[in-house]
């Protein structure tokens, strides 16, 4: 047999990085068309408020302007629908493209101008007059729910989840441990903000959408019902993204306004938000209060944990509907026996910009509760932090491990793990027992440090399916098309190793193409850490079909049976040392053109499990407020790392994001509502001078048994424990166990903690 070359497991160079480096990326603002109009988006400057009048005849009368719109324009638009975890009590509580009656945050677009250029559209926005007459407004989502309109309140739902005798296990606990405990409001804030180029296409009668990303089939699919278009009249496109994380690629109101737009206006309508419009309309996430109690007994092994908390959504339910509470809820007991779970989520909406996700959605969240849970109990027994996690972690043996939730459609099923390995492993890469020295004879110097540990469980590789073409073109090279979609994360050359690897050519011949909807029928994006696990295993599934075929097609021109031919380096070969002449991939692409193609599909409905460990030491001015972090360690089991580097790339990537949500980032509002986070220097994110060098371990000891490779995802595993770890260093650096009880830990905060007797 000859050797092939091995691209999975390799940390070879990204396929896209030339191409950005160079400057050559097509962002959504980079998207032009001859004619095209800019819009500008007015907005309520009230967080809640009876909207009664408009005035735009100053702005109509302005050279350039064309149209201004108001609701009456996009009534025939519905609500913006649920993608995932849509509950039906949800529903009457979606957002409109723009408001009608009421206004129900600062940000809610109530007028939209459209111009020859963003300066003059901007220009006539600032003209428009609007006559609101304010109401009160619902800030906490910890009181009590108040009226969404004559008919509802602002509490649409209450999720439950849980499984065994919650009650008996308190009532024969040795101790209960109670704690309440808080995530501030952060999200992501990519370099590039969100911008939509509405475009009718007259040749083809075809409306598109340029600047799609993260689920442009599905936002194809919803749109298209909403704008009263077919599959083969509206298209997305996604260009480059200069960062998803989440927020990007949900449908917002804006999306909708540019396409119903340029199909009235036969124009293309181009809108690029700035910065100050992505901090206060963009989905916003994370903000949850959490009042959580452990029955344990004598040694501190968990018998049952009840945990009723209050996710603030915001104004309206966007797309993601319920997905981070019921994640939260459901993904709160991570890698730990818990014999007995209560989890009561109160959604409860407020007068502040809508939600949805952001990296590790609801369990970044639920994982600073359980492991300060964790810490807490270690503290009622008297053992350290460490001890507490190994006697109640779940034991490699029990796996795969029913938890008995639900969550996304799925029931959760850890589907293989060592996690008592792992913490090991992070343990040893950490120099726990050293560390521990060092930071004892610190302290007795004065100095106040800490050591902190923290586990978790991730879920990836969100199915029911994910679809791969295939196709050696007449020039040699792979065509792969896929209904992934790539918010940076190196899907083309994941995707590229894999097909290179199970076909036998070189990755750098292989071109992913993605997010096009008229390329592929249907595809599912690129989400919950999906792509590797489902698009790499189609991939896989194409590939594997495509090298069939073309052994196939090969033997018949070179009088060989198909078992006597390998594919090496893009040249089909016989195996063994069989003799006889071999041939190259593009001469039988060239003489079997449009033959040498493969689709192929991998459905799941199982989720996949990765794992992971993070230590930090830190250092805390009790003067300041500020927090120094010293080391920072991160160990992860993924099953198998396609691409080390990328792997790696994720997780540091995460670590800089989990950081900021610790300690710096945090939409605040006053009580009137009037967002107070609208620049950089009101919402601060950590720089490279806030993010320590790190340390990355990457494991494969548990691949996955729900996919050939072993694959789990790794999206974001840098991000999940992140608060939990610091807000556990923080506490021993203080030497006061329970002295952090939310997030982030800004200087101001931990000043007034340090000063408290």
């Amino acid at each position: 047999m000859s050797s092939k070359q091995k691209f999975i497991g390799r940390s070879v160079p990204r396929l896209e990085d030339r191409t950005l480096l160079t400057g050559q990326g097509r962002f959504a603002a980079d998207v032009n068309f001859p004619g095209q109009w800019a819009m500008r988006v007015v907005r309520s400057p009230i967080a809640h408020g009876r909207l009664r009048g408009i005035d735009a005849s100053a702005a109509l009368t302005m050279d350039g302007v064309h149209a201004v719109w108001t609701f009456a324009d996009v009534a025939h638009i519905p609500p913006i629908p649920f993608r995932l975890t849509g509950l039906k009590a949800l529903e009457p509580y979606q957002q409109r493209v723009m408001a009608s009656d009421f206004v129900r945050y600062v940000g809610e677009p109530v007028a939209v101008v459209f111009a020859d250029n963003a300066y003059i559209a901007e220009d006539a926005a600032e003209t428009i007059e609007l006559d609101i007459e304010p109401l009160e407004p619902v800030m906490k989502a910890t009181d009590a729910p108040g009226p969404f309109d004559a008919t509802k309140n602002t509490e649409p739902d209450v999720l439950h989840k849980g499984y065994g005798d919650v009650d008996a296990a308190f009532k024969a606990a040795d101790s209960i441990v109670t704690l309440e405990l808080s995530v501030g409001r952060h999200s992501g804030v990519p370099l590039e903000t969100r911008g939509a180029i509405g475009y009718y296409n007259e040749a083809l009668g075809r409306l598109e959408m340029h600047g799609a990303a993260k689920v442009p089939h599905w936002n194809r699919d919803t749109m298209g019902r909403m704008l009263g278009r077919t599959r083969d009249d509206f298209q997305l496109f996604e260009g480059h993204v200069g960062g998803g994380f989440g927020i990007r690629g949900e449908i917002y109101p804006e999306d909708l306004i540019v396409c119903a737009a340029a199909l009235h206006f036969r124009k293309p309508i181009k809108w690029i938000e700035d910065r100050r419009e992505h901090l206060i309309t963009a989905n916003h996430s994370r903000q949850q209060t959490h009042r959580i109690r452990a029955a344990i007994d004598a040694q501190g092994r968990i018998l049952a944990i009840d945990d009723e908390f209050f996710h603030d959504n915001g104004a309206y339910m966007r797309t993601h509907a319920a997905t981070v509470p019921d994640l939260a809820a459901a993904m709160l007991p991570g890698p730990y026996r818990v014999p007995a779970y209560r989890a009561t989520a109160h959604i409860r909406l407020t007068n502040k910009t809508p939600c949805g996700t952001y990296r590790a959605p609801g369990r970044y969240e639920s994982t600073f509760v359980r492991e300060r849970l964790l810490d807490a109990i270690a503290a009622n027994v008297g053992v350290d932090k460490v001890e507490i996690r190994k006697r109640n972690l779940l034991p490699k043996n029990a796996m795969p491990y029913a938890l008995g939730l639900e969550t996304l459609g799925t029931h959760i099923v850890y589907d293989s793990g060592d996690y008592g390995l792992l913490l090991d492993k992070a343990l040893e890469r950490a120099g726990w027992p050293k560390l521990q020295k060092e930071i004892a004879k610190r302290r007795a110097n004065g100095e106040k440090v800490g050591a902190g540990v923290a586990m978790f469980v991730e879920k990836s590789g969100l199915g029911p399916f994910d679809d791969v073409r295939v196709e050696v073109k007449n020039d040699g090279n792979i065509e792969l098309v896929t209904g992934a979609a790539s918010v940076g994360q190196g899907v083309e050359t994941a995707m590229a190793q894999i097909c290179a690897e199970t076909l036998g050519v070189d990755y750098t011949t292989v071109n992913v193409i993605h997010g096009q909807t008229d390329r592929i029928g249907r595809g599912l994006g690129a989400f919950a850490s999906r792509v590797t696990v489902m698009t790499g295993e189609a991939t896989k599934r194409a590939s594997t079909k495509l090298r069939a075929h073309i052994l196939n097609l090969a033997a018949e021109l070179m009088q060989a049976e198909p078992t006597q031919l390998d594919i090496v380096d893009g040249e089909i070969v016989r195996t063994g040392g069989a003799p006889g002449p071999s041939m190259k991939l593009i001469d039988l692409a060239k003489a079997k053109p449009g033959e040498l193609i493969a689709e192929d599909t991998f459905e799941s409905t199982h989720m996949v499990y990765p794992y992971g460990v993070h230590v930090a030491a830190v250092r805390v001015d009790a003067e300041t407020g500020g927090v120094a972090i010293e080391k920072y360690v991160m160990a992860y089991d993924v099953g198998k790392a396609v691409n080390p580097m990328l792997v790696e790339g994720q997780i540091a990537g995460g670590l800089a994001q989990g950081i900021g949500g610790a300690l710096f980032e945090e939409f605040l509002y006053d009580e009137g509502g009037e967002p107070l986070s609208v620049t950089f220097a009101d919402y601060l994110m950590p720089t490279a001078h806030e993010v320590p060098e790190s340390s990355i371990l990457i494991t494969e000891d548990a691949p996955s048994p729900l996919n050939s490779l072993g694959l789990k995802g790794a999206g974001e595993g840098g991000t999940n424990p992140v608060g939990a770890v610091i807000a556990s260093a923080i506490d021993d650096a203080l030497q006061r166990p329970g002295a952090i009880l939310s997030l982030p830990v800004t200087p101001q905060r931990l000043r007034a903690i340090c000063k408290k007797t």
